[in-house]
């Protein structure tokens, strides 16, 4: 535990005084300039007290620690008239923050999060601001138990996301029920979903209840909702409204307490305005959502994701030196239209097929790059930097036709939606993800 601010600082001895209650280990440092790299390789969480650091350099200084140490999260102290900077602070990636003046209980309440939040992450590394702020944005979701809708391309890691939400706010001992709408044939989805009773069709010879009661006290995973039958959507919906389920060939409703989270890859708005899917049961879903950015939207990630997979296949090699510079370099080059799944499999193909000790270029698989995209690579050494990244892959083009799309309808996003061949919405998704990587947005 590590806390950054002046010791005269409102609360800051109340802070570390509790800390020490908690039997928590506390190391101080008056700013971020003092931090070593011992101490951020033991923390696991950062308080830093906002009052006497200049904004931008607080900012800068904030986004660097979370952007090298992903393992940390990063807490900012703030009084009532500094809630700008909090937000400021959320949005390059913490995961909350701390008001002034604040109680013991507060404290605690909050290591219990952090702690929560450690323990549900398992394998869902991000060290992209995107990517921490949908963690925290699941963390705010999960105390609910109104529906969650999670969208996303193929391979994202929505399924990922939805135990994530699950553990953190259940933990394990609670069921977690997962089921694929696609692959499951529409005359056996009903009996799967809402169960049956004996004699309910031919062939049930007993009483079978279904995923709903299975989950009950815990979460349902509606993946690839999108791809439920139009009959069920409106059966599922009344499950929704009324929180009671029936089963087939019974009369008996049995309640629910049950977090229902779907997801899908598809675009649901254009779902419904094709008639494949229900506007109402869209809606009811539709309350808390939750978007993932593909990997090609969040470069500084896919490094992190590569190391933690190399762990996770070969964990008795030192992962950190495995993989070669040029290895890397090819690694953010590629646009992973597969997404983490794609990368994942990358990795482990490339662990086994290795021609030595460590993973190069060749091993991976991957599309060779032209030379204009060497001579970029050349040029800016510092490949884990999210502009370089961009324009190495050849998206800074694409993202520059964006901004000028908006600028030729001055600054009206629908029509240069409709100009782009995207909807609304995938626009505003498209530039909250240029904006996490640096694009200079237009002033319209």
């Amino acid at each position: 535990m590590i806390v950054v601010g002046c010791p005269n600082s409102r609360g800051y001895s109340i802070l570390v005084d509790s800390l020490y209650q908690q039997q928590q280990e506390v190391e101080c440092y008056e700013s971020y300039a003092q931090l070593t790299s011992a101490s951020l390789a033991q923390a696991s969480l950062v308080f830093t007290f906002v009052s006497g650091f200049p904004a931008p350099l607080l900012l800068s200084d904030t986004a660097h620690l979370i952007r090298h140490a992903a393992h940390i999260s990063v807490i900012p102290v703030v009084e009532y008239a500094e809630q700008d900077r909090a937000a400021a602070l959320l949005e390059s990636g913490c995961v909350d923050y701390l008001l002034a003046p604040f109680s013991a209980a507060q404290i605690h309440a909050l290591l219990q999060r952090h702690e929560a939040a450690a323990s549900a992450q398992e394998s869902f590394v991000s060290c992209s601001q995107a990517g921490r702020r949908l963690l925290a944005m699941a963390q705010r979701v999960a105390v609910t138990r109104a529906p969650i809708l999670i969208t996303g391309e193929t391979g994202t890691g929505k399924e990922m996301m939805a135990r994530y939400i699950h553990r953190f706010a259940s933990g394990e001992s609670a069921p977690f029920v997962a089921v694929n709408c696609a692959a499951i044939p529409e005359q056996m989805l009903e009996s799967l979903l809402f169960g049956h009773e004996r004699g309910a069709f031919t062939g049930a010879v007993s009483v079978q209840p279904g995923k709903f009661e299975m989950a009950n006290g815990g979460t349902l995973l509606l993946d690839e909702i999108g791809e439920l039958p139009l009959g069920l959507q409106a059966k599922l919906l009344r499950v929704l409204q009324e929180q009671k389920v029936e089963r087939l060939g019974g009369h008996k409703e049995i309640p629910l307490d049950v977090r229902i989270i779907a997801a899908t890859n598809r675009d649901l708005t254009v779902e419904v305005a094709e008639g494949r899917f229900r506007a109402d049961l869209m809606f009811r879903l539709d309350v808390l959502p939750l978007h993932i950015t593909p990997l090609r939207e969040r470069q500084e990630d896919v490094l992190a994701l590569a190391r933690r997979f190399i762990t996770q296949y070969a964990p008795h090699e030192h992962t950190g030196c495995l993989l070669t510079d040029d290895a890397c370099h090819a690694l953010l080059r590629h646009d992973w239209p597969g997404n983490v799944r794609e990368l994942e499999n990358t990795l482990q193909r490339a662990l086994i097929l290795r021609k030595g000790l460590f993973i190069q270029p060749g091993d991976l698989g991957l599309a060779p790059c032209d030379q204009s995209e060497r001579a970029l690579d050349q040029q800016d050494a510092s490949f884990c930097d999210g502009k370089a990244a961009l324009r190495a892959t050849g998206k800074w083009a694409e993202y520059q036709h964006v901004l000028e799309t908006i600028r030729k309808f001055n600054g009206h996003k629908s029509k240069a939606a409709q100009s782009l061949g995207m909807t609304p919405r995938a626009l505003r998704y498209r530039l909250s993800a240029m904006r996490d990587l640096g694009v200079p947005m237009p002033a319209v």
